[in-house]
């Protein structure tokens, strides 16, 4: 056999390692995803929206990229997983709420701003804005993560539920015990409205109000209905006074190893998964409040009216905290609320404009 034979048949010989490789390399980038939210495509809006991203990504990649949703805490705490993806060798993605956020990019305690939005249309829409994504691009040089968008944290706006009376003005909370998030921005809206505040971690709240530690609590309706709070409170009000979200994160390192068709792919596909949620979102706390007034013994919607008086006490207490305790820039914070007014009277004004003439 000639050399030349040698050669041609140690090339075909290595063929299919060559192939397998390629695969491999091909096939080489997973991304894993955690939430504390369980795999239920029916009781909460991330995991659906999460599994319409993989089907996404899977396909627009030929199999490239492989999603993998690790639902219901299975890998940790939000503060846990968020540490792994900044890493992104174990972990390349995870969902987080306000309180874990904060921990790694301060500007985001601007979202515990009490009476933030006056309905889903203005909160999807500043979310999605070209203005908030630039707010949060932060994310990555202070915690080497990218942001991909913004999930309802239980449908966002929440509700009072206590065991004293119906709330129906800001008189009705004085001298009433309110647990709060171990977060200080709470806690200062809660003592502005003349409530106490007994800041408690999720593990201790049903003890609390069973044993009368505390008065009540505040959380998204379908946290209420889910985990059965109308057993341990008679009294819920619909009052939206704080907007709980969640953000959804991936590690900036994984996220430069994927190729520009790659990255794009996951981006698009991040953002149509962000659209679907919404919707979910709004639907799961409407049947959850319609729920919660068939379960307490009376439930109530603030009005507007009642909102914006409340609001006008609450901001001034919480801004003299997030400026002087907290340590954001007065310009910063105003130049976000003026954002998000300005947000809600353009979507106003627009639908208006479209569909009202």
């Amino acid at each position: 056999m000639t050399p030349k034979s040698l050669t041609r048949l140690a090339a075909l010989a290595a063929l299919p390692l060559a192939i397998a490789s390629a695969n491999v390399q091909a096939q080489s980038h997973e991304m894993a995803i955690a939430t504390l939210l369980p795999e239920d495509m029916s009781n909460n809006e991330v995991y659906p929206a999460l599994v319409h991203f993989k089907n996404l990504v899977e396909t627009r990649t030929n199999g490239e990229v492989e999603v993998v949703i690790f639902g219901g805490g299975q890998l940790g705490s939000e503060v846990e997983t968020a540490s792994e993806v900044q890493g992104g060798r174990t972990l390349q993605s995870t969902i987080i709420t306000t309180g874990a956020m904060s921990s790694f990019y301060d500007d985001y305690q601007l979202m515990t701003a009490p009476f933030l939005f006056d309905n889903w249309r203005q909160a999807w829409a500043f979310f999605d804005s070209e203005w908030f994504a630039d707010f949060m691009s932060g994310t990555i040089e202070e915690a080497n993560m990218r942001y991909l968008g913004t999930f309802d944290d239980g449908g966002g706006f929440v509700a009072f539920t206590n065991n004293e009376r119906l709330i129906e003005t800001v008189e009705d909370l004085e001298g009433l015990n309110i647990r709060t998030e171990e977060n200080p921005g709470h806690v200062a809206i809660m003592k502005a409205l003349g409530a106490s505040a007994t800041p408690l971690p999720w593990g201790e709240l049903i003890t609390a109000l069973e044993t009368g530690l505390a008065d009540g609590q505040f959380n998204a309706p379908v946290l209420n209905t889910t985990f059965n709070f109308d057993e341990v409170t008679d009294y819920t009000t619909l009052t939206g006074h704080v907007y709980n979200s969640a953000a959804w994160l991936i590690s900036e390192d994984w996220f430069q190893e994927l190729s520009e068709e790659q990255q794009v792919a996951v981006v698009t596909s991040a953002r149509e998964a962000i659209e679907l949620s919404h919707g979910m979102s709004g639907a799961l706390a409407t049947a959850s409040w319609e729920e919660s007034c068939e379960r307490f013994e009376a439930c109530h919607i603030m009005p507007t009216e009642e909102r914006e008086r409340m609001a006008d006490i609450a901001r001034p207490a919480w801004k003299e905290w997030i400026v002087g305790d907290f340590g954001i820039e007065e310009e910063r914070v105003d130049a976000f609320l003026a954002e998000v007014s300005r947000v809600g009277e353009e979507v106003a004004e627009s639908d208006a404009a479209v569909y009202g003439q």
